[in-house]
């Protein structure tokens, strides 16, 4: 089996749920050994839904992927002992623990970095002043709810997909990594944190949400399917299907005109009416009255004629699907993307992702089976003593992500 590109890079995992599994994953699938440690039994994630026929947490196995699991008592100072020796092991691709754990007692920056000064530790939490958020809880906050959902909608509309938790995962890889390059360059540890609703406040500013509401007292109302600032809408298919056009840039309007052959329809319109759709501003701004002009040539036509005949002209389309006809319909998402490949897991074979990043020197390593829970705690605990310990309390909280 070839090696990764962080091949010979050890890093603890202690999480649940989302964001820092999401990170471990992300390492493991670029070759790093990660080692998650559970409470005997399973710890809070271990059945979350969605769950197979015999009550496994297929979510669970989707997580883990790649990793190496280690059933550990955590209340017990024998097993808190462990996971120090563990978390602190010599060597120089050792002393890296990624966490969503309160960081107290034994679990802290400071106690692990008495073991190991040049400690690697990167610590997810909910807010910036370590107190408890998840996902679903940062996302109304962020304001993308309340602009969500059908125009005459009296109420928000939450998202389904975890995409702070998403982004937190892959940037806590970031600030891990960055670490590392700093270790190795002048040897020194360093404790890495950060907080989800920081990651979902910054998006909000960088997307230029938070000076539109200062600099133009503007907040955005919610447009259903329309995408804001330039034309994307929604259009129902003769067969009963729906397709999502964005004609974002001139050259993706210009490409929906010639494929649905309405040139000179929104030529006309544009004299007749003084819209100008020529630029962002001016689409976003007629979106309805184009929606309009376009609806009946979607109506008149089944999906797969209109994939056919957009195929290669450069417009900007996708079907909505449902998880079901992703897996049926869409080639990529299948074995004819090098992405994916059928894996078998403790849980049964399906439909397995690697990483998305491609190397150009090491490729992408095939995607590995999740592990059982507890699957490798004798081989990864060989050799450690598991005596002595401290009498603080367990980290057996609730995890703050």
């Amino acid at each position: 089996m070839s090696e990764g590109i962080l091949d010979g890079i050890r890093v603890i995992e202690g999480s649940a749920f989302v964001a820092a599994p999401t990170a471990g994953m992300t390492l493991a699938q670029l070759g790093a050994e990660v080692i998650r440690f559970d409470s005997p039994g399973g710890g809070l994630d271990y059945k979350r839904w969605p769950l197979d026929g015999d009550g496994n947490s297929l979510f669970w196995s989707g997580l883990q992927k790649g990793k190496k699991s280690v059933e550990v008592d955590l209340r017990s100072e024998d097993g808190r002992e462990q996971l120090s020796q563990l978390i602190t092991a010599p060597g120089p691709g050792n002393g890296v623990f990624l966490t969503n754990f309160p960081a107290r007692g034994w679990m802290s920056y400071e106690k692990l970095s008495e073991r190991r000064p040049d400690l690697i530790m990167v610590v997810m939490t909910g807010n910036h002043d370590g107190s408890s958020e998840v996902d679903y809880t940062v996302n109304p906050s962020a304001g993308f709810p309340e602009a969500m959902g059908p125009r005459d909608s009296a109420v928000p509309t939450n998202s389904l997909m975890p995409a702070w938790d998403s982004i937190m995962g892959g940037l806590a890889v970031v600030g891990l990594l960055a670490a590392l390059r700093h270790r190795d360059a002048t040897g020194e540890g360093q404790l890495v944190t950060i907080a989800l609703s920081d990651v979902a406040f910054a998006t909000v500013g960088h997307l230029g949400r938070l000076a539109e509401v200062q600099l133009e007292g503007r907040d955005q109302p919610r447009d259903g399917n329309y995408l804001y600032g330039a034309f994307g809408g929604d259009f129902p298919t003769s067969d009963g299907r729906r397709v999502m056009v964005v004609a974002l840039t001139g050259r993706q309007w210009k490409a929906l005109k010639e494929a649905t052959q309405t040139e000179e329809l929104f030529s006309g319109v544009e004299s007749a009416t003084g819209h100008d759709f020529r630029g962002e501003a001016g689409r976003y701004k007629g979106r309805d009255l184009i929606r309009e002009l376009l609806t009946p040539w979607f109506a008149a036509r089944s999906l797969d004629e209109i994939r056919s005949t957009f195929e290669g002209t450069g417009v900007s389309w996708g079907p909505y699907q449902t998880f079901r006809q992703l897996v049926a319909e869409d080639p990529r998402c299948s074995t004819q993307n090098p992405m994916f490949t059928e894996v078998e897991h403790p849980v049964g074979t399906y439909l397995t992702p690697a990483s998305p990043l491609v190397f150009s020197k090491h490729g992408r390593l095939p995607a590995v089976r999740s592990p059982r829970l507890g699957e490798h705690t004798e081989e990864v605990l060989a050799g450690l003593d598991g005596a002595g310990g401290d009498p603080e309390p367990a980290a057996d909280a609730a995890p703050a992500t």
